[in-house]
């Protein structure tokens, strides 16, 4: 191992391991933890961790969350392991709002506060300033998680407050909230439509938003991550009951 040079080590050793193993890696030198920080690190390993051989499924219930590999070959699930929320937090409290590549953005229910998690190194980032941004309200508000061109995690927070909409991105390289501007239709802020979490696919984050009765307009909400730029397409063929209970990107 002596003889191996460490990029060997860390992209072609250190990026097959799971990840649980990776973090206490940091800790042998400036180095390995330099190359470990990297996204090209981070893009390596979460492409070789996509085999099914890698999957797993994280539960919360009530105050425990555990993760169950998933067991492909038989479509079953392999003994379960405890995590242990590193964070402060009550009965049923978390919810996980919008997820990617090992990342979960969660909210703390008994105070609104939104958290970037990571369940497998157990790091965790509130995102609540005292100016008021990074707190969720279920129905009204919807979260999207995404990573943009410079490989840069970010969250848009759309907000409904009072019948004024706003929309904010979070830079977890920055560490700072800022304020987008909403070009579509303002009748979406209205409670009467709902907005589905977003799924990021090909650099585009999409929403759902459909009016609460039988009938009402459903339309997709498109979110361009680099240009940050809006716009809205079309819904696909809605079921004869005119409820619409997900939809979902395939790639």
């Amino acid at each position: 191992m002596a003889d191996l040079p460490t990029h060997t080590i860390v992209f072609e050793i250190l990026t097959r391991l799971p990840a649980k193993h990776v973090g206490p890696s940091k800790s042998v030198c400036k180095q390995w933890y330099a190359l470990l920080s990297t996204q090209d690190f981070v893009k390596i390993h979460c492409s070789r961790s996509v085999v099914s051989s890698n999957q797993r499924v994280l539960l919360i219930d009530d105050l425990t969350c555990s993760v169950r590999p998933i067991i492909s070959n038989n479509n079953d699930y392999g003994p379960s392991s405890t995590v242990t929320f590193p964070f402060h937090h009550q009965n049923n409290d978390v919810s996980i709002l919008s997820h990617l590549n090992g990342l979960l953005c969660v909210c703390l229910n008994h105070t609104y506060e939104l958290l970037l998690w990571n369940p497998t190194t157990t790091a965790f980032k509130r995102l609540s300033t005292p100016d008021s941004h990074g707190f969720y309200i279920n129905n009204l508000d919807a979260i999207g998680l995404y990573v943009d061109a410079d490989d840069d995690y970010k969250v848009l927070h759309i907000k409904r407050r009072s019948g004024v909409l706003g929309v904010y991105v979070y830079s977890r390289e920055v560490d700072s909230w800022r304020n987008i501007p909403f070009i579509t239709r303002q009748e979406y802020l209205s409670p009467h439509f709902n907005w589905s979490a977003g799924t990021f696919c090909g650099g585009t984050l999409y929403f759902t938003v459909c009016e609460c009765w039988i009938g009402g307009t459903n339309v997709v909400i498109c979110f361009d991550v680099n240009s940050e730029q809006f716009k809205e397409i079309s819904f696909p063929p809605v079921p004869s009951n005119g409820m619409v209970q997900a939809l979902a990107c395939l790639r």
